[in-house]
Parts: C-alpha cells; structure tokens; sequence
C-alpha cells in the first residue's frame, strides 16, 4: 500500500466528501481550525494520533486510514488479512456458521465492492440460471442482481431503485472509483427511480422466478461495525427470509 499524495490534501477530499467546514472538523475533533487548515495545507504534518483522530470523525473506513497514517509518514495500524490466511480460519468458520444457520434459506457474504466471498447451498443453486459470463471470478452480487442475464428478478425495477442509490452513496462515502465504475456499468441497463424510499422499509423485497416457480423474500444487510482488521470491516452478509408461506415450503421440500 502506498500513496503519493500528501495526507492533508487526502484529508480536505474526505472532509469535502463528509459536507464539513474546517470549524465543524475541528469542534468534532476537540482540535483548533487553524490546526486543521494547517494539516490540510501542509504547514503541519500530523502525528499518527492527530490522523487517527481526524479520520475517526470524518469515518475514513479503516483501508483509507492506513493509507492516511503512509501518507503522512506512519506506520499502518489496521491489519488487512485475506479471509483465505491462516489467521482468519475462526473468522472464516464463523462466516460460515452464520450463513449455513440460514439454511434452507439463501445467504451470502461479500466485500466492499459486493463480490462474492461465500455463499451457502441454497443461494447458489439460483447460480444455475445465471449467464456463465455474470460467473467469471469475481462474481459480482450487483451485477448478478441487475444485469439482464443475471438472477430472474421479477420487481427488478424496484430492486434497481433501491441498490442503485445506496451502491452510489457508498461509492462517494469510500471513494472508490470500482464502485463508481461498477454502479455507471450498472446504471446504463435502465432507469433509475430516484423516489426516496420509505425510512419504514427495512428490507428488501425481492421477487424471482425460479425453476418455474416465483418466490419472494425480504433482503437484510448485516455488516461487522466493531472489526478492527480491514478485511473484516469491509464483509457484508446478505440474507433471504421467505416473504410469503409458498416460498418458505419451496425451500422446505428442497
């Protein structure tokens, strides 16, 4: 990981991306706005603490604070550590316990830019249907709920008017141009409904046909707030609950 950009003009872009003045960083960080402007204009090289403090209100995801501390001359205090690593095996496991504990109902898990890491049986037989291209590593969640060829989603137009605002959100709220290329991508298969949704829905719903027959369920997002390794914080998993009894007997007799 490495970075040629100085860390105060890293630290202006998050603080423009976050709509705060250098007073309202300032106030939230217990710090003066001279010392921010400072920071942000070179005058003054940060220490680690003074990094770590400012990213922590701005909420930097944990890759970009590594990135802030190199820039400004520090050692990376967030581990990252591929789920594959020995040293993840009991997270890896705990993954999996969460998603096979959803069986017979479908759940994944997936990283910041919503690929694929685990999967159990009952989401990836909907795979079956799919486009084999949607299934080149690394298969992309987005992609295979949006894209023409990809899963059979009867209310696509709803489901499109829901993740296409949230993936643009966090694309401006990381910073990562993946996901602004993967949400342009995306975005060019149709419309978007930019109706805000209802704050009363916490689900998802979506509706597919499957193998003949349709089934409905009701999508939640659970992410890992608390994890202070990179990998970790950026693991999302997604599961399914039955949103109507034929779909729940569906994945009984299954």
């Amino acid at each position: 990981m490495s970075t040629d950009r100085p860390v105060g003009q890293m630290l202006r872009e998050w603080r423009q991306r976050r709509k705060l003045s250098q007073l309202d960083l300032a106030i939230q960080a217990d710090v003066s706005a001279r010392h921010v402007s400072f920071v942000e204009t070179g005058r003054t090289i940060p220490s680690s603490e003074m990094v770590l403090r400012l990213a922590e209100q701005l909420a930097v995801p944990l890759r970009e604070r590594n990135r802030l501390l190199i820039a400004a001359g520090h050692a990376p205090v967030f581990r990252q550590t591929s789920l594959d690593a020995p040293d993840m095996t009991r997270v890896r496991a705990a993954l999996e316990q969460v998603l096979d504990a959803h069986a017979p109902y479908p759940a994944v898990a997936v990283d910041r830019r919503w690929n694929l890491l685990l999967a159990n049986d009952s989401f990836t037989a909907f795979l079956a249907t799919v486009d084999r291209k949607l299934l080149a590593a690394p298969i992309n969640l987005m992609r295979l709920g949006l894209h023409p060829q990809g899963l059979a989603i009867r209310n696509l137009e709803q489901v499109r008017g829901y993740l296409l605002p949230r993936l643009l959100r966090q694309a401006a709220a990381s910073g990562d141009p993946m996901l602004h290329q993967l949400y342009d991508e995306l975005v060019a298969h149709g419309p978007v409904d930019t109706t805000p949704p209802d704050p009363a829905d916490i689900a998802l719903p979506i509706h597919l046909h499957h193998r003949g027959t349709d089934l409905a369920f009701l999508s939640t997002i659970t992410t890992f707030g608390t994890a202070f390794d990179v990998t970790l914080e950026e693991v999302a998993v997604e599961t399914y609950l039955p949103a109507d009894a034929r779909t729940a007997a569906y994945f009984r007799r299954t």
